[in-house]
């Protein structure tokens, strides 16, 4: 019934001939709409993790509104280059309807591909000069104009702070058999005062961020597999440039996938490292301070370290925030954050040289 309530507020797009529900994701309820001459991506956002989903969409529409200017005054395509969203038939970016739930619509960008892993440090590379490129798109962007979206997102002391709270309450009993994975967050406690005092410091500053710089949130040509367009822009916010290379880094550039429970497979490779550091600072770095590129291997240990607090905090009291498969899953996951950690460390002077080499 929602569905149909909202097709009628786009009615003007004109003949609709289907709608399927479309992708992958687990957040948002997606649907591709095909008209006569037309493709259309209809979501509904998903209230109960985004409380405030027209803020949300402001944000949406003030940065797409931004990159679609940037985008034609250097010349390239903004159809293709960034999302577009589509006016309902009243003129407004989103619909709110009867029950309270928010949609919008954007453009279907037609002949792209998703890539749910890299498959090789081409792809990477690629990627990073996606991510790198919206960045320095929006490096002039008036970050207050856009709000928090997820309060202390990426903030790592706080995500500390509730970590121990987490351990400290202790609802299922389950500290006394993670002792050694508690003690090695807490004795790396360090790495989650740095962009914190960074920012009060003033060495770098908020920029517009992503914040969920994984690959398959990059359209590529499905014909010169070139990186093409960055979407899922729901994490939009105020943020430490840094963070969104680092988690590219964590999710992108492990040698295994982020559950694995042989820890044999896991840990960072170099080589990828490298590829998408190359594409990241050939598109942004001209945009980056001195401190943000120092940075920048320090990021990919904070971001590691983050999700890796995040997972095992979850595990603690009964995996309540992320999905399971399996029993002991967000242990694992934790695990797998902990051994990349390490071997990030062990590798800390060679990303630093890596990144020496490529700055502009």
């Amino acid at each position: 019934m929602a569905l149909a309530e909202v097709l009628k507020q786009y009615s003007g797009i004109g003949n609709l001939k289907g709608d399927c529900e479309y992708g992958n994701g687990h957040i948002n309820d997606t649907y591709l709409l095909e008209y006569d001459n037309r493709k259309v991506i209809l979501q509904k956002v998903n209230k109960s993790i985004f409380k405030e989903p027209k803020r949300l969409m402001e944000n949406i529409y003030l940065v797409t509104l931004f990159l679609k200017d940037k985008i034609i005054k250097r010349g390239g395509d903004y159809t293709r280059e960034t999302l577009n969203l589509i006016n309902t038939d009243d003129g407004n970016y989103f619909y709110e309807d009867s029950e309270g739930d928010i949609w919008r619509a954007y453009d279907f960008i037609r002949d792209t591909v998703c890539y749910e892993k890299v498959e090789s440090a081409n792809e990477f590379y690629e990627s990073g000069l996606a991510f790198g490129n919206f960045q320095n798109l929006l490096a002039d962007f008036p970050v207050d104009k856009l709000c928090e979206v997820i309060k202390d997102f990426h903030n790592t002391q706080k995500r500390y702070e509730n970590f121990i709270s987490q351990v400290c309450e202790d609802p299922l009993k389950r500290v006394a058999d993670v002792q050694s994975e508690i003690d090695f967050f807490k004795s790396r406690e360090k790495y989650t005062r740095i962009f914190n005092e960074a920012l009060e410091n003033k060495e770098i500053s908020l920029r517009v961020t992503h914040n969920d710089t994984k690959l398959n949130n990059i359209l590529f040509d499905k014909h010169t597999k070139k990186a093409l367009c960055v979407i899922d822009l729901d994490t939009i916010m105020p943020g430490v440039a840094d963070f969104d290379f680092g988690d590219a880094i964590r999710f992108g550039a492990n040698k295994g996938l982020e559950d694995e429970p042989d820890l044999s497979k896991v840990g960072l490779d170099i080589g990828l490292f490298e590829a998408f550091t190359k594409g990241f600072l050939k598109s942004c770095g001209k945009s980056l301070n001195k401190r943000e590129i120092e940075l920048l291997p320090m990021a990919a240990i904070v971001m590691t370290y983050e999700c890796g607090i995040r997972f095992l905090g979850d595990y603690i009291v009964g995996d309540k925030y992320f999905k399971i498969s399996r029993k002991n899953h967000n242990l694992d996951r934790a695990r797998t954050q902990m051994k990349l950690i390490s071997d990030m460390e062990s590798n800390m002077d060679e990303m630093k040289k890596i990144v020496e080499k490529y700055i502009q």
